[in-house]
């Protein structure tokens, strides 16, 4: 049996959030904190089991990492049932993408960040 590679449909690398990030979001009426377990340029994954929301709905994020203060708009992309949801930016002011990009250089060169495609070959 020949195995395949398993290529992501992710464009963009997503990190691991390998210290305690947290991010206080707002959906549906409802607000929570909740950690961070992935992170990209381009959104996060948080745990969370509050799943009082659906795909597609808007979401205000604001989290505080040593770079700074970081805000931003976001949808909800997937909900995964007891473990917690994806979250895309929508809009991320300039100076707050300055300090996320920062803030990904740092989770980048940590050495248990490896991205989560690499970490999946290691399972297979």
């Amino acid at each position: 049996m020949q195995l395949k590679p398993s290529y992501s449909r992710r464009a963009l690398t997503r990190f691991r959030a390998s210290e305690d990030i947290w991010v206080c979001w707002r959906c549906n009426g409802r607000e929570d904190v909740s950690r961070v377990l992935d992170i990209s340029i381009d959104g996060l994954f948080v745990e969370t089991l509050r799943l009082k929301v659906k795909e597609g709905m808007p979401a205000k994020l604001d989290f505080l990492v040593q770079e700074g203060s970081i805000k931003a708009d976001a949808v909800v992309r997937h909900v995964k049932d007891g473990s917690g949801l994806g979250l895309r930016f929508l809009a991320v002011p300039d100076e707050d993408r300055q300090r996320l990009k920062a803030l990904l250089r740092r989770l980048r060169s940590l050495p248990t960040a490896l991205p989560q495609y690499f970490r999946s070959l290691q399972h297979e």
